[in-house]
This record gives structure tokens, C-alpha cells and sequence, in this order.
């Protein structure tokens, strides 16, 4: 089943968001350790405009599990998605002077997916497909008529299946020293 996020899924969500933090080889995750990243990502979702907020974020539930999540928002967001994490880190005082993110990932006038992950445990079932076909849908309610998403230039595997549901290069983005290729798929109305 697809559906809203709950907070009783922040712990699930948050160790599949740190998969994707991991790839990306972000230092700020490097520095303060996957315990600490995890326990302050959990805290920043329950801000409802932090780009992991559980507000921003569905999940197919299988055997009573995060399967798989998706994160999104509106690219009009985008300039205050990471100040919850920010402010955490601030008011904890960690000896960190850098963002998780640096570089704009939207394009205007799009919904943004931020993050798709699926769990190690459930890849393989058609999931990664479930969530994207569940996107318009966001899409639609925050009233844009265009997803867009970054996919890695070395996960043409990911390409493909954004390929399969209707995506199409538009552009590239260079996000934290990687380069990526911008996608994006008209909503229909």
C-alpha cells in the first residue's frame, strides 16, 4: 500500500535516506557519523518544511515496513528545505559551517522528487515503479504540472526506469561534485 508517511516511520525512512546521503558521499555525513546524521534527520522530519519532513514523503508499507520512500516538493520550496536541519545543528552546537546541500537541484515550475529509495530487502518487486506512479498525484495537489528529479550519470539503471514512467532529459545539474542529468515528465491535468 502507498500512502502518507507517519511519524512511526521516521526511523525507517531516515536509515534509507542515509543510503542516499552515503552514495553521495557528503561530507557533512562523513563528519558527523551515521548514528548522529540519523538521530538529527529524525528530529529535522517533524519540521513539516524540511525536505525530509514525513509531510513531504509517501511510503509503500509491505509486512508492516518501509519498503520504499519517496520525498518531494514544490521547487518554489527549495530555499528553505534544509534550514530546519541547519537550525538543529546550530542549536546543538556541532562545529559543522557547511549545509548538507549546496547547489540548487529544481528547475522552476516543477515538483521536485528529492529522494527514492528502496529498501535492499524489497528491490526487485516493483516498488521504485509504485512510488513513481503514485508522483502525479503530489504533483497535482501542490498545483504544478511537471515532476522533475535528478538522476546520477553512473545509475543508468535508475535512468531507465525514470525512462520507463515517462521522464525525458532536460538538462544537467552539478550537485555536491557529481554530475547529474535533470528529467522531467509533464502532468497530466
Amino acid at each position: 500500500m502507498i500512502r502518507p508517511a507517519e511519524p512511526k516511520d521516521i526511523p525507517e525512512m531516515m536509515r534509507l535516506v542515509l543510503v542516499i546521503l552515503k552514495d553521495m558521499e557528503l561530507s557533512l555525513v562523513k563528519e558527523l557519523g551515521d548514528t548522529t546524521m540519523i538521530k538529527l534527520l529524525s528530529e529535522a522530519s517533524f519540521y513539516p518544511n524540511y525536505r525530509y519532513s514525513y509531510k513531504r514523503a509517501i511510503v509503500k508499507e509491505l509486512e508492516g515496513q518501509v519498503a520504499g520512500v519517496a520525498f518531494g516538493y514544490p521547487a518554489a520550496d527549495e530555499v528553505v528545505i534544509d534550514e530546519p536541519l541547519q537550525q538543529l545543528l546550530a542549536e546543538k552546537s556541532y562545529e559543522v559551517d557547511q549545509k548538507l546541500f549546496l547547489d540548487s537541484e529544481v528547475f522552476p515550475n516543477e515538483w521536485y522528487l528529492d529522494s527514492l529509495v528502496v529498501s535492499h530487502r524489497f528491490r526487485g518487486q516493483g516498488i521504485g515503479s509504485e512510488l513513481l506512479a503514485y508522483l502525479p498525484i503530489l504533483a497535482k495537489e501542490s498545483g504544478q504540472r511537471r515532476i522533475g528529479l535528478n538522476v546520477d550519470l553512473a545509475n543508468p539503471q535508475a535512468e531507465k526506469l525514470y525512462v520507463r514512467h515517462g521522464f525525458t532529459y532536460v538538462g544537467k545539474k552539478m550537485i555536491s561534485g557529481h554530475e547529474y542529468k535533470h528529467m522531467q515528465k509533464t502532468v497530466l491535468q
